[in-house]
């Protein structure tokens, strides 16, 4: 069974930093690729990042392109989401999901997701 573990979150001021980790196991970690979702309160859950299973390349919603960075390490078996310049309407919890086909490319859909993990609230203060 895979299991997916977000950390990381928490209350930051607007225009702050955030690091959310997401630790994946119990599958070979690194022939998948890996995405970060949101949900705010009221919403649909909605894409936020993707990263291809050998960090080759990166997939961002317009949201959020020029201030997160998602990256991987696959030693740890882990994925990161750098949040900066951060706006109250980034507050949501944050999901990570691990993919389900082998050597794909970041998906914003969340049908190439599989595994998901159980949130890590960010809120971010004005």
């Amino acid at each position: 069974q895979v299991q997916v573990v977000e950390s990381g979150g928490g209350l930051v001021q607007a225009g702050g930093s955030l690091r959310l980790s997401c630790a994946a196991s119990g599958r070979t970690f690194r022939g998948y690729a890996m995405g970060w979702f949101r949900q705010a309160p009221g919403k649909e859950r909605e894409f936020v990042a993707a990263i291809s299973w050998d960090a080759g390349s990166a997939n961002y919603a317009n949201s959020v392109k020029g201030r997160f960075t998602i990256s991987r390490d696959n030693a740890k078996n882990t994925v990161y989401l750098q949040m900066s310049s951060l706006k109250s309407e980034d507050t949501a919890v944050y999901y990570c999901a691990a993919g389900t086909r082998p050597y794909s490319s970041p998906n914003a859909n969340e049908s190439g997701y599989g595994y998901w993990g159980q949130g890590t609230q960010v809120t971010v203060s004005s």
